[in-house]
């Protein structure tokens, strides 16, 4: 759709994966104005969708959920911002996130549908090129897998089974291994879903999918283990929307009938889906799809507790946002939208007011934005 463009000289570039038309749209992006130019496409594959941007800030990992699943290495052009495919490894699953870890030296995936996270190396110059080093089985619905800014402490969100999965990284092996406790239990029915860090890393805040809260939890510097401080609500009552429902649980082997379904009272749900946070650790953002809303916190400062301001009309069924390095832009993207939206935030009182909207390709959901030095 969007065609290239040649000598475009930018340092800071805006990258939007388009799952239904298989695309990955790169933009660049005025760094004082927050204004986007149109600069490439790369085709990915059908269901390409959750993308990060490597800490050398030279590739781009993008996943694909359609089969053969998989993680492809896109090189990142410094001068144009153009991709280009470097490497594709092998994935055991369809998997919904990826991450690296602070050094560098790995990749984090997790399968909602399959239960499970998964560790896979990267090769010195960046690329992955040698699939899954390590997986482990979860609880249900796996969502997302983040490292701690130290790159000790590795947790994981299991949304059907309401719980955060707590991990060390060996050093040595580069493999996770269980912290004591193993995980901690959000309030029943919360459906835990993405996870970020404050700037600093004390703080950890969890967006429910099926409620819509932003739960927020300390973190032990010693011991990687997470205490919840609060949970506050993004979706105020006047929405009219109810919790949203977790997939059943398959039942035992035992078990010849399923488990019955929650109920369901009719009325529209809560459909949380992204979170992100400025990096002076001032302001925090949820999106909601049911409701195409971006939701603000005022974030307290040194305790990190959280207060609910108001929301914002965004891009339909908004799946994802980003905030650029400088902290003054703030973009969104809707899954039923054929537009991405671009916001200036208010240093103040982190109000958004829009920007502009630009052309993107059929099922946008995921965006990274990478600032080259």
């Amino acid at each position: 759709m969007l065609s290239a463009t040649q000598g475009v000289l930018a340092k800071t570039f805006v990258y939007v994966s388009a799952a239904t038309d298989g695309k990955i749209d790169s933009y660049s992006m005025d760094e004082k104005a927050g204004t986007l130019t149109p600069v490439a496409t790369f085709d990915a594959g059908k269901m390409v969708m959750p993308m990060t941007v490597g800490p050398d800030k030279k590739h781009l990992y993008a996943v694909v959920r359609s089969q053969p699943y998989r993680v492809l290495t896109l090189a990142i052009d410094p001068t144009t911002g153009n991709l280009t495919q470097a490497a594709v490894a092998a994935l055991p699953d369809s998997m919904p996130y990826v991450s690296a870890d602070p050094s560098g030296r790995l990749l984090f995936a997790s399968s909602y549908g399959g239960n499970k996270i998964a560790v896979l190396p990267i090769d010195p110059d960046g690329r992955v090129t040698n699939g899954t080093r390590q997986m482990i089985l979860t609880g249900r619905n796996a969502h997302s897998i983040v490292s701690d800014p130290t790159g000790k402490y590795v947790f994981a969100t299991n949304l059907g089974s309401d719980v955060v999965l707590q991990f060390l990284l060996n050093p040595e092996t580069g493999m996770l291994e269980p912290n004591n406790p193993p995980e901690i239990a959000t309030k029943p029915g919360f459906g835990p879903r993405h996870i970020i860090f404050s700037p600093g890393g004390k703080s950890v805040y969890v967006v429910t999918e099926l409620t819509g809260h932003v739960i927020h939890y300390s973190l032990d510097p010693a011991k990687g283990t997470l205490t919840e401080i609060e949970s506050v609500a993004s979706v105020p009552d006047d929405a009219g929307l109810s919790p949203g429902i977790a997939p059943p649980p398959p039942p035992p082997f035992s078990v010849t009938t399923p488990a019955a379904a929650p109920v369901d009272d009719g009325k529209p749900k809560v459909w949380a889906a992204d979170i992100g946070i400025t990096p002076n650790g001032k302001f925090l953002y949820t999106t909601e799809r049911t409701t195409s809303k971006i939701a603000l916190f005022h974030v307290g400062d040194g305790s990190g507790n959280l207060t609910y301001v108001t929301n914002y009309p965004t891009e339909k069924q908004p799946r994802g946002i980003r905030i650029d390095p400088s902290g003054r832009f703030l973009i969104a993207t809707g899954e039923k939208s054929d537009k991405i939206a671009v916001y200036a935030i208010d240093q103040a009182n982190g109000a958004l007011t829009p920007i502009d909207r630009y052309p993107v390709d059929a099922g946008a959901n995921w965006v990274e934005i990478v600032n080259l030095p």
